[in-house]
């Protein structure tokens, strides 16, 4: 076991230096001088070689990626100019709305989508999984921000129950940080949640064909008690895989709810960053946010011998 985990440790560091590498070349290959965007349309051009020449970039690619992935090995995401502030500093500033927002969206989407697979799972064929598989359908090709918007329409204008838009602080009062989240986190759990009930129903129907669910069932045992203890656990493998895959896509999504909802998180950050040309900001939002991804996809996998005991690791 513990030679496993260093194996899979070892492993996450090539898989972050590639996308380190690959975020760096797709940012610093966009035609245009980002100096010139960030300086604006009265800026000189010695006001231009200048701060070429601070930020380094008219050096080389090769010796640019030497010299990030240098200050990278020193914890160092190096500095964002509009921002004043290093840029791992700035992150974290805006760290809490994503993080709640994201973990508010995954008990959202785990806990409907579960329910939904279950439900439709047990009615095999009946009107009850035609609805419920219609509705994942219909689910995952709405668009994010066009669900917000109706979602806004409904709670927060029509019956006036949550807040329109904006980020309430969780210092300033939990129930209220809840509440302003609200609307986001069901934006990005339902859409998640109609994979998740896919993912889960097909699970179920493969677990429930199988022999000890008809022993089970012709020992007397409760519906209940075959579903959720014996079937469900033994389903739970590929969905746990989904769940970890989700969580990475619920952060990675908060782009566009955080944007049409106001919040102060790391997704709006980031999309003000593209539009200043802040290289060093996008480089390592990309970058945190794929290294969270990967590590809870590594906790999903040591979570699997939990769920199943004959799973080894070698």
């Amino acid at each position: 076991m513990t030679e496993y985990l260093i194996k899979r440790l070892i492993a996450l560091i090539p898989v972050l230096l590639i996308v380190g590498f690959s975020g760096f070349l797709l940012i610093h290959l966009i035609p245009g001088c980002p100096v010139a965007v960030m300086l604006g349309p009265e800026a000189t051009q010695e006001d231009i070689d200048k701060l070429r020449h601070e930020m380094g970039l008219d050096l080389p690619l090769l010796t640019r990626l030497i010299r990030w992935y240098s200050r990278l090995f020193r914890g160092d995401l190096g500095y964002s100019i509009f921002l004043h502030r290093p840029v791992l500093q700035a992150i974290i500033e805006r760290l809490e709305p994503t993080l709640l927002l994201t973990f508010m969206a995954l008990l959202i989407s785990g806990t409907l989508g579960i329910t939904m697979g279950i439900t439709a799972a047990v009615n095999r064929n009946t009107l009850i999984d035609q609805l419920v598989m219609s509705l994942s359908v219909l689910g995952m090709s709405i668009p994010s921000f066009w669900l917000a918007l109706i979602f806004i329409q409904v709670f927060a204008v029509y019956f006036g129950i949550l807040p329109v838009a904006g980020y309430t602080p969780v210092s300033e009062g939990p129930f209220q940080a809840v509440k302003s989240l609200f609307l986001p986190a069901l934006t990005l759990g339902f859409i998640q949640a109609t994979l998740i009930a896919r993912m889960t129903r097909s699970s179920m129907l493969e677990v429930l064909s199988q022999d000890y669910i008809r022993t089970a069932k012709a020992k007397g045992l409760t519906q209940r008690k075959v579903i959720y203890v014996h079937a469900l656990r033994n389903a739970f493998i590929p969905i746990a895989t989904v769940l970890g895959l989700a969580l990475g896509s619920l952060m990675a999504g908060a782009v566009v709810v955080e944007t049409v909802f106001a919040l102060p998180g790391v997704g709006q950050m980031v999309l003000a960053s593209i539009f200043r040309r802040d290289y060093l900001m996008v480089q390592g939002i990309l970058l945190f946010i794929a290294s969270i991804y990967v590590f809870i996809n590594f906790l999903v996998d040591l979570f699997y011998v939990v769920l199943d005991p004959r799973v080894k690791y070698v």
